[in-house]
């Protein structure tokens, strides 16, 4: 395959699609080639950024891998095991992961029901009456 001048830009959307399309016989490499999705190393050498030509030629077809929430939150951080362990003092420590789950809010009240292999906690309304929702 002869050499062409590699776009300034890496080529992204139908430009994208059409590009591969085009170069259908080439190997996976020189298609990232072709398409700009190169860099030059400190060494002057040319390295593919194949993950990236991937990444957007699946974005092109309107496929998505990664279900990001974009809410400018960061990280996500852990998540919740559903286990907690009683605390050198006897709390039971009900983590921030949970109450956001049960939608609670600042000062909202529960009960608590003990039973024999598990410790409920029911929502009680502004009416003082509890909420069935689980």
């Amino acid at each position: 395959m002869p050499k062409k001048a590699i776009p300034n830009q890496p080529l992204t959307g139908e430009a994208l699609l059409q590009r591969v399309r085009e170069l259908q016989d080439a190997s996976k490499d020189q298609k990232a080639r072709a398409c700009g999705y190169v860099t030059i190393t400190k060494n002057g050498r040319e390295r593919v950024n194949s993950l990236q030509f991937l990444n957007a030629l699946l974005e092109a077809q309107g496929i998505t891998l990664d279900n990001e929430l974009k809410l400018g939150r960061g990280r996500t951080g852990r998540s919740p095991s559903f286990r907690v362990s009683v605390q050198d003092n006897g709390n039971l420590l009900v983590g921030a992961a949970y109450t956001r789950k049960m939608g609670a809010k600042p000062g909202d009240a529960f009960t608590i029901s003990l039973g024999r292999k598990q410790i409920k906690l029911q929502k009680v309304s502004e009416d003082g009456s509890e909420d069935t929702e689980e």
